[in-house]
């Protein structure tokens, strides 16, 4: 009588891409176990096993996709050779990311808990702590310009930084929506102009003087 074949060894790399893609696509609350145990191959039992629960699987899921598809525009971002190309970079990064094909469109991280009730406000709260993540990466390249004298010192890094994060989860709704991928990268150029426009005038980013 033949020998089976030894059960293939439990890829947990490959078990977290495609939790994050069903995450991404339907969101925390409306995933279920059932759900997340049959696209990865597994039942829940042994799901339960390799990630505890749920939310644990969803916060694995949420360092993957930081890992591998935010991390791309980021790349992009530290590589330009200035801080605007710099920020141009992320931004037509995203736009990109939040537009590939094959994959759910817009930012898992801003879709994948927008809709969550009081009842996961640890999930939610978690979310929030990663979405503040893209602020504070802008922050920080604006305030390296500022201390190696490319950017002005009275310049508002924190408000710069607010706009184009907050720009950035719009942008996410709108290919969410299905916006074209060229209609957003012309956004971005607009984005890029009210940049041009606040530095050309520093007391428009800079704190008001009496």
């Amino acid at each position: 009588m033949a020998r089976l074949g030894r059960p293939r060894a439990f890829d947990r790399e490959a078990a977290l891409h495609t939790a994050m893609l069903v995450f991404w696509e339907r969101g925390y609350e409306a995933t279920s176990t059932t759900e997340l145990s049959a696209a990865i191959g597994i039942n829940p039992p042994s799901l339960y096993a390799a990630f505890t629960n749920k939310e644990n699987l969803f916060r694995e899921a949420i360092g993957h996709y930081e890992a591998t598809e935010a991390a791309v525009s980021r790349q992009a971002m530290n590589a330009a050779p200035d801080v605007r190309s710099a920020v141009a970079a992320l931004l037509h990064g995203s736009v990109d990311q939040f537009t590939a094909d094959g994959k759910p469109h817009g930012c898992m991280i801003v879709q994948a808990a927008a809709n969550c009730t009081a009842d996961h406000e640890s999930v939610r709260d978690f979310a929030l702590r990663c979405r503040a993540r893209t602020k504070s990466v802008i922050k920080e390249r604006l305030e390296r310009a500022v201390a190696e004298g490319e950017l002005a010192a009275e310049v508002d890094t924190e408000r710069i930084a607010a706009f184009y994060t907050t720009f950035l989860n719009g942008v996410s709704v709108q290919a969410r929506d299905g916006a074209p991928r060229a209609q957003l990268h012309a956004l971005v150029d607009m984005a890029m102009a009210a940049w041009d426009a606040s530095l050309a005038a520093p007391s428009a980013v800079g704190p008001a003087t009496a």
